[in-house]
């Protein structure tokens, strides 16, 4: 009988007390955060899952942490909010929708009809404008110079051009001045022969940033807008990038739409690729900006 109940003592029990601090991995995020933190709404999806008695229940990585297979990145505004039931999001946040949609995943209604969208007399729905942008705060203002800029060439008689673009109702439309910017990482290897070895200009991406109305025009149906679908024309975006790798594709369409390259710059690092070998990777980050008058 002692014996039986030795053993019985020596299971471990369901009934786990939560620890103080709690690590959480949500979607391949890491999370470190109290445990009153986490039960600070009741009612909430997180409160649930660490109220109760059985922690066994709760799904766990390879490290031991408890996991969420929600959005990592947004969760972080989840979290907050838990900590003091307020919301402070960055400028121009484009992802409104998706994390309302996350709180009411984690049943925070409050929180839900705070990210509500908002009808206002200037935006038929969407966020205020920004205050420290004032090109947003009147959208007009494109259409004001480029209406100064018209009258300035007409008045300078045969010798001004008007560039056609999409837009406008007179027929005659102005194309705008503005910068935008190229970006791409890039990695190559060089080997103890580096003239046989080397691999040159691994372009994984190539990212572009600017007015989002100019974005446009210059790469059309080119440009991947999955990460940024919602910005408006007049605004500026650090989210797009070109579905194809090729740099020469992306100047040329630069130049196409009369705009060069003002400035360029690039930082790098390299590293051992194997530690029994010379051979090293050289990974860079480049990024070339164009301007059109």
């Amino acid at each position: 009988m002692a014996l039986a109940d030795n053993a019985s003592c020596a299971k471990p029990s369901d009934d786990m007390v939560f620890p103080e601090i709690i690590e959480l991995n949500v979607g391949g995020q890491v999370y470190i955060t109290r445990h009153n933190t986490l039960i600070s709404i009741p009612g909430s999806l997180l409160w649930e899952m660490f109220t109760q008695k059985n922690i066994r229940s709760l799904a766990r990585d390879n490290k031991g942490r408890f996991f969420v297979d929600r959005d990592g990145f947004l969760f972080r505004y989840i979290l907050d909010y838990m900590r003091d039931q307020q919301l402070v999001l960055p400028e121009h946040f484009p992802e409104r929708s998706r994390l309302q949609r996350e709180a009411e995943y984690f049943k925070l209604p409050e929180l839900v009809k705070t990210l509500a969208p908002k009808l206002s007399k200037q935006n038929s729905i969407g966020d205020e404008p920004c205050q420290s942008d004032p090109e947003e705060l009147s959208p007009s203002m494109d259409t004001a110079r480029n209406l100064a800029a018209a009258s300035a060439i007409l008045a300078g008689g045969p010798g001004g051009s008007i560039t056609a673009t999409a837009g406008g109702g007179t027929g005659q439309d102005i194309r705008r001045s503005g910068f935008i910017t190229i970006g791409y990482r890039g990695s190559y290897t060089l080997g103890r022969d580096s003239q046989a070895d080397a691999k040159f200009r691994r372009v994984a991406r190539i990212m572009v940033c600017g007015k989002t109305s100019l974005a446009k025009e210059v790469f059309g149906e080119t440009l991947n807008e999955s990460r940024d679908p919602d910005r408006p024309p007049e605004r500026y975006t650090s989210r797009y990038y070109l579905k194809f790798t090729f740099l020469e594709q992306a100047f040329d369409k630069l130049a196409d739409s009369g705009f060069h390259m003002v400035a360029c710059n690039s930082t790098g690092t390299c590293a051992f690729a194997h530690e029994q070998t010379d051979d090293k990777i050289w990974t860079s980050y480049t990024e070339y900006v164009f301007y059109r008058e």
